[in-house]
């Protein structure tokens, strides 16, 4: 009994090796799962070259482009009037600025007059007698002297012994001493030399004022200037007269501007040049920051796209037949986030938007929602 069924467990135990054996064979000779090819859907866009205009951006603060640092060239004390001397004041053309106290330089002055009167008084009958051909004109220079008045030019002198004569009696000297003080007296007196607003004052009524002392800043609001430095690539672009279009930092104002000027030379420190661009608006303030766009030229049958679709190479995806491929272009100019591009022919159809991952052989599919066409700017 215990030989019988021995011997049915070693049948059975070769009947199981042997299905166990054929279950292997058979696993190792199936076939492999062929994998699924994935096609990633991008958004393309068909080249069509155009003009592309070419923008510079700079930036930079507005100053005044009229403005004037008012410093005394006299002494003297601030004396009051109806306008006060304080910052955002408007003036107008010719209108007193500051007035300081001339009393005594002014008696002086008169005194020269004074002492000039005399003097042409004394020289008459000798002229009456010795040079009557010119007797009358020195007597109707005497008439319209007014001491309270500018002192008038002296009579031309048309010969060598009027001339001899007249310098002689010291009345010349006399006369430019007069003229010298005269000038200095007006100087008592600051007036605007055009339109516009005090910015900044740093004197008060009743102060004593000296010789060479700061006395404020006076502007006119109407215009304003903006400094740029834009690199050196750019001189031969930049043209006097050239529309600029300027934002604020929030870019909720636009304003219109124009270059007025474009230095000659080329900082050596660090190789930029520096353009001026005019702009007038009356919300403009002096120190306000401005963003600007200058049009610098036209690129002729050229295309814009992203800069991070340009490859390091030079190259930029383009897509054959649901497959993707590279060429070589031509960048000619690049900005914070675009570039303009050459030498690719039109028709071709490159991608719009950058494909993580993406490599020459990818197989994509265009988005078909998408415009195929951009309008050039």
């Amino acid at each position: 009994m215990r030989k019988i069924i021995l011997s049915a467990i070693g049948i059975l135990l070769i009947v199981f090796s042997f299905l166990f054996a054929k279950k292997l064979i058979a696993n190792k000779n199936k076939p492999k799962p062929v994998k699924e090819k994935v096609v990633k859907t991008v958004f393309t866009d068909t080249v069509k070259n155009t003009t592309v205009k070419i923008i510079i951006p700079a930036n930079g603060s507005l100053v005044a482009k009229r403005r004037v640092e008012l410093y005394a060239e006299v002494q003297g004390v601030f004396k009051p009037s109806r306008v006060l001397f304080k910052p955002g004041q408007k003036y107008r053309k010719g209108q007193t600025l500051i007035g300081m106290d001339a009393a005594e330089y002014y008696a002086s002055v008169q005194s020269a007059k004074s002492d000039l009167y005399n003097t042409l008084s004394s020289i008459m009958p000798d002229l009456r007698l010795d040079f009557p051909d010119v007797y009358k004109k020195w007597q109707s220079y005497l008439n319209s002297f007014n001491i309270n008045k500018s002192t008038p030019k002296l009579p031309e002198m048309t010969s060598d012994k009027e001339n001899y004569f007249i310098t002689g009696r010291g009345i010349v000297s006399s006369y430019y001493n007069v003229k010298n003080l005269e000038q200095r007296l007006y100087k008592y007196n600051i007036t605007a030399p055009f339109s516009g607003i005090l910015t900044e004052a740093l004197v008060t009524e009743g102060s004593l004022i000296r010789s060479g002392q700061k006395l404020g800043e006076f502007i006119d609001p109407s215009v304003y200037e903006m400094e740029v430095a834009l690199s050196k690539g750019y001189a031969s672009l930049l043209k006097v007269g050239e529309p600029v279009t300027l934002n604020n930092l929030d870019d909720t104002e636009t304003y219109q501007g124009r270059v007025s000027r474009v230095n000659g030379s080329i900082d050596a420190t660090t190789q930029t040049i520096t353009a001026y661009i005019d702009v007038e608006n009356e919300d403009l303030k002096e120190g306000m920051y401005l963003e600007a766009r200058v049009d610098a030229k036209e690129e002729e049958n050229a295309f814009e796209i992203d800069r991070n679709l340009l490859l390091e190479d030079h190259e930029v995806f383009v897509v054959r037949d649901s497959i993707l491929d590279v060429i070589p272009v031509k960048p000619v100019h690049f900005s914070d986030t675009k570039v303009v591009l050459k030498a690719i022919p039109d028709g071709t159809v490159i991608l719009k938007k950058a494909v993580p991952g993406a490599y020459v052989g990818m197989l994509v599919r265009p988005f078909k929602g998408e415009t195929s066409k951009t309008t050039a700017k």
